[in-house]
């Protein structure tokens, strides 16, 4: 069989035009004329135009598709085997860069596309676009991460205020617990310590004594998490953390 011009354009997606193009420059003259003198273009035709379409869809430029496909030391098989190849090697490209995308898009949704006023209202003067580059280069990939960022991804500002409401509810009651003279290994305080631990697998990721433990350690090691945490009392951080490892104990 043989196809018009206007045939090939409508099976193919591309344009007349281009086809006329393809033809003048030598990269894809159709094997017959109608007796009018159309274009008419026959089975192996089309396949050659499916190459060429494989290649510029790889970003080739024509001249460079000439020449891959008028070598004459490669055979069909060997085109397909490169276009394959071409094309699996911009798949992977691709759903690494949608994959990039999508961190990007939740990444807004974490609070961090609340406006400046809505940040301080939320979180003080505790910032978290500071520390998102850190946190995703400490803790990205991690089981605990993946969930905190695919939880957290549909909070509004009104979620995040109930959230801190709650955070700042647990701090109180640590304080309480120190001015009242509370040991940290307490009854009381390893209560408080719980509570802390179910606060943050409610709200972001499901916290084990382990991640518990860890998180407790970091609360003294950074000197950055110990002057946010003894904002409201000097020793806080120190207090939780013994509180949070007698927890652990206590349920291991």
């Amino acid at each position: 069989m043989s196809y018009s011009v206007g045939q090939v354009a409508r099976f193919a997606g591309v344009t007349v035009r281009a086809l006329h193009h393809y033809d003048e420059i030598g990269l894809l003259r159709p094997s017959g004329r109608s007796g009018s003198g159309h274009r008419r273009y026959d089975d192996a035709d089309l396949d050659r135009l499916q190459q060429i379409l494989f290649y510029r869809e790889l970003g080739f430029p024509l001249e460079e598709v000439a020449a891959l496909l008028d070598d004459p030391d490669a055979d069909p098989q060997a085109h397909l085997r490169r276009q394959h190849e071409l094309l699996s090697a911009r798949i992977t490209r691709l759903k690494e860069m949608a994959a990039a995308v999508e961190r990007a898009m939740e990444a807004k949704k974490m609070g961090i596309n609340l406006t400046p006023e809505e940040k301080f209202e939320v979180f003080g003067d505790f910032d978290p676009d500071e520390y998102a580059e850190e946190t995703e280069q400490r803790w990205g990939g991690t089981d605990a991460y993946e969930e905190s960022r695919r939880r957290t991804a549909s909070y509004t500002k009104e979620d995040w205020l109930r959230i801190q409401r709650e955070a700042d509810e647990i701090t109180r009651r640590f304080v309480a617990l120190m001015d009242a003279g509370e040991e940290p290994e307490s009854q009381a305080a390893m209560d408080v310590a719980e509570d802390h631990r179910r606060w943050i697998s409610s709200h972001h990721y499901t916290c084990t004594y382990e991640i518990h433990t860890g998180l407790a350690e970091m609360y003294v090691a950074d000197e950055r998490f110990t002057r946010n945490i003894d904002k409201a009392r000097p020793g806080l951080a120190a207090y939780e953390r013994e509180a949070i490892l007698a927890n652990a104990v206590r349920h291991l």
